[in-house]
């Protein structure tokens, strides 16, 4: 039985740039570099940024015959110090991509120019089964200034892949293999997957001609990158400013409640088709973006849904039950990113949108419980003045009077994990406790407030209607 396997390419890939600085800083460390030569952060940074190119590869080719002599314990001590700092450098969603394989029993192959010796110990942290790497020979205990085998770039990367596969019994037509580099062509031609990762400027025209996705390893699947550079989210994150909106006034308190970094979820009340935005507009005040989960009516909306889908949002499927919409956000967390759900799965209709108690499902405690990731209440008001459930479109004509909505964001809440409804209790409790007094205050609507909760074009009676439950918990 043939296996398969998932290669992966090391910079500008796995990590975000070059690993080369990290490397050569080690080897100072350990005494057996001098200081840093002129020029060479300038050599990385067009690296970071355009990729490989033919002139690079040629010194990097040549650094063989600059460690004639070098010690090669020294060499390894500097490499074991190399692969704590590069561990941390592995992009969030490249991690994610070699738990899938892995879970799917293929095995993890590192392919890279880098010396082998150099490289071995941060791919054995990472978790590869194997490495494919340029060799230095040594005799002695030393290098003696050439290369054992073949130069792994280029076609020489692709070559040193074939002869392992057909070693080990791998069938590379069944197999994944992942490159920025326009010079990976033939490796990226000799598997049944290829996978462009954060492609250079050649690579990025090729790809779509030849039907090969374009991924980013620090983004979530399906997130593209304008430029190759910034992920629109980014973008819309520099409108979040309160000029952009005179239809509106933004009330906003304890953003720094939102974590400047790590995994986070929050949680907020669900009153309008206008809270995606205010949470958003919070969010990108604390300088991050964010991941909705939201209904598939709104991800199958033409345009819409492709906005959504580029803005990293989580498409749930309420008729299904699936659990797939938490996976995908817990995959999301576990990648450090925040993640938005609004508990309440849909806004409440009629009377029970006038309901001082709010009640959950349970998917936002069950996300927790699976991450650990801390849940951020955050707590919306008047976002039905900006857009009513009974309209298709905001109001946009109130910039002399504009009503105003109120977001408090929270401190995490206390969780047990132990029960999901009794946490959901806590969650949806913290969020109450962010909202106004007139919130908690149960009261008899008007027959227009009620209207006002409805679908356009409802025909039913408004005293009668109440929140519907879709068929799922999320």
């Amino acid at each position: 039985m043939t296996k398969a396997a998932a290669v992966f390419d090391l910079d500008r890939t796995l990590v975000r740039g070059a690993t080369g600085p990290v490397i050569s800083r080690a080897l100072r460390e350990v005494g057996v570099l001098g200081g840093a030569p002129p020029g060479e952060q300038l050599v990385y940074k067009i690296f970071e940024l355009f990729g490989e190119n033919r002139p690079t590869m040629f010194l990097t080719r040549q650094l063989a015959r600059a460690a004639r002599g070098w010690e090669r314990d020294l060499c390894l001590q500097a490499a074991e110090i190399a692969a704590e700092e590069l561990e941390d450098q592995v992009l969030p969603f490249a991690r994610a991509a070699m738990d899938e394989h892995r879970e799917a029993g293929r095995t993890l192959v590192l392919a890279t120019t880098t010396p082998h010796d150099l490289i071995e110990p941060f791919a054995r942290r990472v978790g590869f089964d194997e490495v494919l790497a340029t060799r230095w020979r040594h005799s002695d205990g030393r290098y003696d200034g050439s290369i054992d085998g073949e130069f792994v770039w280029g076609r020489g990367k692709a070559k040193v892949v074939k002869a392992w596969a057909a070693s080990a019994g791998v069938d590379l037509h069944d197999s994944w293999a992942y490159s920025d580099s326009w010079y990976d062509m033939p490796l990226l031609r000799a598997v049944g997957h290829p996978v462009v990762v954060n492609p250079d400027p050649r690579l990025a025209l090729v790809a779509p001609v030849l039907r090969w996705p374009i991924v980013f390893f620090d983004v979530p699947p399906g997130v593209p990158k304008i430029g190759g550079l910034v992920e629109p989210q980014r973008l819309l994150m520099t409108l979040a400013r309160p000029e952009l909106f005179p239809y509106v006034r933004f009330d906003l308190a304890g953003v720094d409640n939102i974590p400047k970094r790590g995994p986070a979820i929050i949680a907020a009340n669900h009153r309008s088709y206008f809270d995606p935005i205010a949470v958003g507009f919070a969010v990108a005040r604390a300088g991050r973006p964010v991941r909705f989960l939201g209904k598939k009516e709104v991800f199958d909306a033409p345009i819409v849904g492709d906005l959504v889908r580029a803005l990293g949002g989580i498409r749930v499927d309420r008729g299904t039950g699936s659990d797939e919409p938490l996976r995908e956000a817990a995959r999301a967390l576990a990648a450090g990113e925040l993640v938005a759900i609004m508990p309440q799965g849909t806004i409440p209709r009629g009377k029970a949108f006038f309901d001082p108690e709010l009640t959950g499902r349970w998917g936002t405690a069950r996300l927790a419980a699976m991450t650990r990731a801390p849940v951020i209440p955050l707590g919306l008001w008047g976002t039905e003045q900006v857009w009513p459930r009974s309209s298709r479109l905001p109001d946009l004509t109130r910039v002399i009077d504009p009503p105003v909505v109120r977001i408090r964001v929270g401190r995490p809440v206390q969780l047990r994990y132990e029960d999901v409804d009794e946490d959901t209790r806590r969650i949806m409790s913290a969020i109450v406790d962010l909202l106004p007094r007139e919130a908690k205050i149960r009261r008899e609507p008007t027959p227009e407030e009620l209207r006002r909760t409805l679908p356009p074009g409802y025909k039913g009676d408004p005293e009668r209607e109440s929140e519907r439950r879709p068929g799922t918990d999320l």
